[in-house]
Formats: C-alpha cells, sequence, structure tokens
C-alpha cells in the first residue's frame, strides 16, 4: 500500500485510505458493507489494510495510545 493520500496510505492507490476501512472495521461494519458503499474495492484490499494497520503498530509509527 505504498500510495498516499493527504500523507496517509490508500488502498492500491484509490482515493480510500486503510485509515478508512480500519475504522469502519472498528466500528463493527462487516466486510460486506464495506464493499457494497466501495463497490471497486476487492475482500483482499480490506485484508491488506488491516495487515498494514497491524504492522504500523508493531513498529511503532502507530505511537498515540488507545484511551478507552
Amino acid at each position: 500500500i505504498p500510495d498516499v493520500c493527504n500523507g496517509k496510505p490508500t488502498i492500491r492507490g484509490m482515493r480510500i485510505t486503510v485509515k478508512t476501512i480500519v475504522e469502519f472495521i472498528a466500528a463493527g461494519e462487516s466486510v460486506d458493507n464495506i464493499l457494497k458503499a466501495y463497490p471497486y474495492l476487492e475482500t483482499d484490499d480490506i485484508k491488506a489494510a488491516l495487515e498494514y494497520a497491524a504492522l504500523a503498530a508493531d513498529s511503532g509509527v502507530a505511537s498515540t495510545p488507545v484511551i478507552r
């Protein structure tokens, strides 16, 4: 996911960010509903976004603590 949109990584160079996908998943949205809302995405795009987010969190890129 090398392309960026306003400094944020995107899905396959499209104008949808990894953050957007991760936020949908975190809010409890289903993969099917995300794919309906963004028909140009594929299931593998969502998986790639989650993998990227996991790697970013593990590498220390995501430095803001989660507060609950």
